[in-house]
């Protein structure tokens, strides 16, 4: 059986610092016949969540020769309290019969995951809506995870087109997070 959801979010960036926050999220999801709706609706929660995390803020560098740096949340940025949307709207859709499950109920697990890719794209269409109004329209490519530095550097002013002496200078959004990388690495290591 399949289990299927859709999700719309809505966010605000902050096009200075990269910043931004989930102001409300809808969800409507399929659980079959629900045995019990709360623990489905929570399991909806925290799957989404999860892959609002995955999607914006948990970040894998790796060094040069392909070594992982960041092997848990005590290394990279996992979702807290102050990521959850601000609204978080959960429905269920009526109950289905399905006679391959038990009761006709569905295993939700983290099937919810992919929801949080709603956030990424409300991002996206936040940050193509301030480039148009500067000006910039053409095609707009971001990866996932969604950091604030990517936000920033995407949404792209002078200061981010500027380098080290004030003197513009043209690099792709990859060479400005490894520069800035480097720049920490020291610290992180003291």
């Amino acid at each position: 059986y399949f289990v299927y959801g859709a999700a719309c979010s809505e966010v605000e960036i902050d096009c200075l610092t990269g910043d931004h926050k989930n102001i409300r999220t809808d969800i409507v999801m399929d659980v079959g016949c629900s045995i019990n709706p709360a623990i489905d609706i929570g399991q909806i929660e925290g799957a989404f969540i999860q892959g609002m995390g995955l999607y914006t803020i948990e970040e894998l560098n790796y060094s040069p020769q392909g070594i992982l740096h960041t092997r848990g949340p005590d290394q990279y940025k996992i979702p807290a309290i102050c990521d959850m949307p601000t609204e978080l709207h959960i429905a269920l859709l009526p109950p289905s019969q399905n006679s391959n499950t038990l009761y006709s109920s569905k295993g939700l697990g983290e099937s919810g995951v992919f929801l949080g890719c709603s956030v990424f794209f409300a991002i996206h269409d936040a940050v193509s809506a301030a480039r148009q109004e500067r000006g910039l329209h053409g095609p707009l490519t971001l990866n996932s995870p969604l950091t604030p530095e990517k936000i920033r550097m995407a949404c792209e002013d002078k200061f981010t087109k500027m380098g080290a002496h004030g003197k513009p200078v043209r690099r792709t959004q990859e060479q400005v997070l490894l520069i800035q990388l480097h720049k920490i690495q020291p610290m992180l290591v003291a």
